[in-house]
């Protein structure tokens, strides 16, 4: 049997608008090496968005090779980590020559052939092609075959496989590439494994959706999703990246699963609980697989309040969290109840009033005699049309002091 641990979505280097993750991920990416040790794991799938942005910051990439060294057990763990949307292709497989050594496999390019071969470690690379690799681990005797489906949109596919102009024919492309690896492949005297980088769905069925801090996947024609049923039925197991939660897409006639990001990067993300997923695996035989709760980062919470001292005692006892909280009020928040709410806490990200009750909005369009009013005037208007209301005294104040340092004489 051989143990498997599957994560995605690392986005390294990832802010909360002015916060800083970094962190938090040095916490996490902790925790997923003891439960990779605890569980004794013997291979890792780690299934894009390595990093949040195509230039990750020095701190962002130094932490990655950190942590992947003492994932890899002393090289005695090989990692595969393709790319995904967020990811530079030529960024992510730069050091790759270097980390082979260290059995670590970097996949970002369709055009790409991993060397064949046996690593001081014992790793031995058996058979590849583009976009698949069989390796031999020193401990086991069966191969492990795995189809390697890094995010492509379709000027990468027109590049590394050939034309293709149209949704269907790219849903075509990697379904017939992925079939002729595993018909070449895939038998069942070792253990075939699928990572890949995209949006898949039952065809039929209303797609998962996609996470707020996540850029939608767009492919030819505006297509957002591949289907479940162009990975190979030979497959044993489908470790895939992009959703943030966990989420199992198809049981049968395999599992095909999204492992989640290890923290919530977006308030869409609020209380969902972030996990690896562990799988053992056997050739011709189903896999067992089970999902492992990560506990490390600060959790995001979405409160709701309608007066002040419920919102700073929820704070109080609430320290450790990024919280998004919706005010309700009869009016805008005023500066003191929004002064107060922002000093009880570290964590508040957004402060969002509702109003309560409001006024029956009316159109903003212009008519030809507004464009007589006066600037104050128009700002009545567009702040009723926006807010149901009109704004308050101290807000017309801000607004007319604005308005008389533009009109000054320069000089």
């Amino acid at each position: 049997m051989v143990k498997i641990l599957h994560t995605a979505d690392w986005h390294l280097g990832k802010r909360l608008q002015e916060y800083s993750r970094l962190e938090e991920q040095k916490e996490v990416l902790k925790e997923i090496i003891q439960i990779a040790e605890s569980e004794q794991v013997d291979l890792v799938l780690l299934a894009g968005d390595i990093f949040d942005s195509f230039n990750p910051s020095h701190e962002a990439v130094e932490l990655l090779y950190k942590t992947l060294k003492r994932l890899s057990n002393n090289c005695q763990r090989p990692i595969i980590a393709i790319s995904g949307n967020h990811d530079s292709t030529q960024f992510v497989e730069a050091p790759d020559p270097l980390a082979r050594e260290m059995g670590i496999f970097f996949y970002s390019r369709y055009d790409t052939v991993i060397p064949t071969g046996k690593f001081e470690n014992g790793i031995e690379i058996l058979q590849s092609e583009s976009g698949f690799v069989e390796m031999k681990l020193p401990k086991h005797e069966s191969p492990i075959r795995i189809i390697l489906a890094p995010y492509a949109n379709e000027v990468l596919l027109r590049t590394y496989l050939g034309e293709v102009d149209r949704e269907q024919e790219f849903r075509d492309l990697l379904a017939g590439k992925w079939e002729t690896l595993a018909d070449k492949y895939c038998d069942e005297e070792g253990i075939n494994l699928f990572i890949g980088h995209f949006f898949f769905v039952k065809e039929g069925q209303t797609p998962e959706a996609e996470p707020e801090s996540e850029r939608p996947i767009l492919h030819v024609g505006g297509t957002q999703a591949l289907y479940t049923h162009h990975i190979p039925k030979r497959i044993q197991y489908a470790a895939l990246g992009h959703l943030h939660r966990y989420h199992a897409v198809g049981k049968e006639p395999f599992p095909i699963v999204y492992s989640s990001s290890p923290l919530a990067y977006s308030f869409s993300e609020a209380d969902q609980q972030k996990q690896v997923v562990i799988i053992e695996a056997k050739p011709g035989e189903k896999v067992n697989h089970r999902a492992v709760g990560l506990e490390k980062g600060r959790p995001l919470c979405r409160k709701t309040f309608d007066n002040l001292p419920d919102s700073l005692q929820w704070l109080e006892e609430s320290p450790y969290c990024f919280v998004e909280i919706t005010f309700i009020t009869e009016h805008s928040i005023d500066a003191a109840t929004r002064k107060a709410i922002m000093k009880a806490h570290d964590g508040i990200v957004n402060l969002i009033p509702q109003i309560k009750n409001p006024q029956g909005q009316e159109s903003l369009s212009l008519k030809a005699e507004d464009l007589e009013k006066d600037m104050v005037s128009l700002f009545r208007m567009y702040f009723k049309s926006e807010r149901g209301q009109e704004p308050n005294d101290e807000l017309l104040g801000i607004f007319k002091e604005v308005i008389s340092q533009g009109e000054k004489p320069d000089g």
